[in-house]
């Protein structure tokens, strides 16, 4: 019995449980369970699963061995108007009801990594497939491929339009405190996490790697043009899938090498080295950027408190 997820943008339809809201898996009609039907329509895909098994734990589960391990079953994701326009049964859905459609942000803090990442590559396949509907090169409308191929082919023209991961860097710089010697990390407010919000959220450094260049230039770059210091011993650590509005997060470290922060003000509102033990309010967990600062605090011996 094939099951999707429902999304409406960046929000997936989700049912309350004990633990928070976690995604429907939507039963679909038997007739959309035709191995003979292409991959996917517009306004429907087919996700791949991603990592092992013990990526499929929540954060609850892996601190409770008695907690019910979540492994996922729905292997097709679809719009909101596509289920409706296609017959798909769907659950009430109000904000007074156990289904609302909740934002992807809110439901990474909790979900195991290989659903999020699924969740993320259903919002960037969904989107593409809206962004691409027209040919790019002679405006025709396209079709998609067959034989399950990910791609929105031209009739006219030919071109085929496979979706595109934008890479970006975001990196972790670290240094001893020059008074006191303990370790600081470089955060930054910025202009995209809105000025309504007190107290206000700091991130990582971050942005698109150019044409080019490599990973290792991309982050130079990048922190000269925010903050105007120089960094050293650059390394690479993890990556993240991050579907706004369709990028590959690449997170490094560095070291602080030389100079005075002096911010980029058309992006950034304030920058500054600060202590682990006095952080302001930092991305929320799930995120790559909170990923990379608790590994740092963790190897310093530093418990985080939000």
């Amino acid at each position: 019995m094939a099951h999707a997820f429902v999304l409406s943008g960046d929000t997936v339809l989700c049912r309350q449980m004990p633990d928070g809201w976690w995604p429907w898996q939507i039963e679909l009609p038997s007739s959309r369970n035709n191995s003979d039907e292409p991959g996917y329509h517009v306004g429907h895909v087919t996700l791949h699963e991603s990592l092992s098994p013990h990526h499929w734990l929540s954060n609850s589960t892996a601190d409770n061995e008695d907690a019910q391990t979540f492994t996922a079953q729905a292997t097709t994701a679809m719009t909101y108007d596509y289920a409706v326009a296609h017959g798909v049964t769907l659950p009430i859905i109000a904000e007074s009801s156990d289904s609302v459609f909740v934002p992807y942000r809110q439901l990474m803090t909790h979900l195991p990594v290989a659903l999020s990442d699924q969740i993320s590559q259903a919002i960037q396949l969904l989107g593409w497939q809206a962004d691409t509907q027209f040919c790019s090169r002679c405006a025709s409308p396209t079709v998609h491929a067959n034989q399950g191929e990910r791609a929105m082919v031209c009739p006219v023209c030919r071109l085929r339009q496979y979706p595109r991961v934008q890479p970006c860097v975001i990196t972790a710089i670290t240094r001893p405190n020059p008074v006191t010697g303990e370790l600081q990390i470089l955060l930054a407010h910025h202009h995209r996490h809105g000025q309504q919000k007190l107290p206000p959220m700091y991130g990582l450094i971050a942005g698109f790697v150019e044409v080019g260049e490599s990973l290792e230039h991309a982050v130079v770059r990048e922190v000269a043009e925010e903050v105007h210091i120089s960094v050293s011993n650059i390394r690479y650590v993890s990556s993240q899938p991050w579907p706004f509005p369709s990028n590959l997060m690449l997170g490094f470290r560095a070291s602080y090498a030389d100079g005075d922060i002096i911010i980029q003000e058309e992006e950034l509102s304030h920058a500054d080295f600060f202590d682990l033990s006095n952080l302001p309010k930092i991305p929320p967990k799930g995120s790559i950027a909170r990923d990379l600062i608790d590994q740092i605090a963790t190897e310093q011996g530093v418990l985080l408190s939000h």
